[in-house]
């Protein structure tokens, strides 16, 4: 099941800025709660995974049968699991509109492509999870293009991402090549999210 509640009391609990902003985190460095500032209880070496685990899919906002799918898919893959299974999260449709600015959040890309703003390679496709391949153009349909919401989101984005071109006019990018390692996250041990998954195969 996805989390629908607050994002700033996910990223203070996980003690890691799911948005990426790390303004969650910047008031209050501490978990949420009446003793969120006194946890100090180490946890074990599952612990540890569980958690890794938990910052990685609420970043990108998948759920549970989403997430184990996409880890057996970079299992079968010939290159190093953990960076194979990051780069196909990266290539999730809601994830590169997201990055392309057409939204602010994962959260708002994931309602535009469910709502049918979005179409790649000239054809709509309303489904987030879609895994989209190198070279594949994702658009806002023409009949959004006025939407307020993503000019708003274009106009604010602070930072790009090298592996996306994007052309702010027609509303409309490309996904030019995958991410490398030291572009994504640093704050991610994916390793321990492969032992994680190992101790359920």
């Amino acid at each position: 099941m996805r989390y629908t509640g607050s994002d700033w009391k996910r990223s203070r609990r996980l003690g890691f800025s799911t948005l990426e902003t790390n303004k969650e985190l910047q008031k209050r460095p501490y978990g949420p709660g009446q003793h969120g500032a006194n946890r100090k209880k180490k946890p074990s070496e599952y612990g540890k995974q569980l958690v890794e685990k938990q910052k990685l899919r609420q970043m990108y906002g998948v759920n549970e049968r989403q997430f184990r799918r996409l880890f057996m898919l970079a299992l079968r893959s010939k290159e190093v699991t953990g960076f194979a299974f990051m780069k196909l999260l990266e290539s999730r449709l809601d994830n590169l509109v997201y990055r392309m600015g057409f939204a602010r959040t994962r959260k708002g890309a994931r309602q535009l492509v469910n709502h049918g703003h979005v179409e790649v390679n000239g054809k709509k496709v309303d489904i987030p999870s879609y895994l989209c391949s190198l070279n594949d153009v994702i658009a806002i349909r023409e009949n959004s293009k006025d939407m307020k919401v993503v000019k708003e989101s274009l106009e604010s984005i602070a930072t790009k991402v090298g592996w996306v071109e994007v052309d702010a006019e027609k509303l409309c990018g490309k996904y030019i090549r995958e991410p490398e390692r030291n572009e994504l996250t640093q704050q991610i041990t994916e390793s321990q999210i492969v032992e994680y998954y190992n101790r359920k195969l």
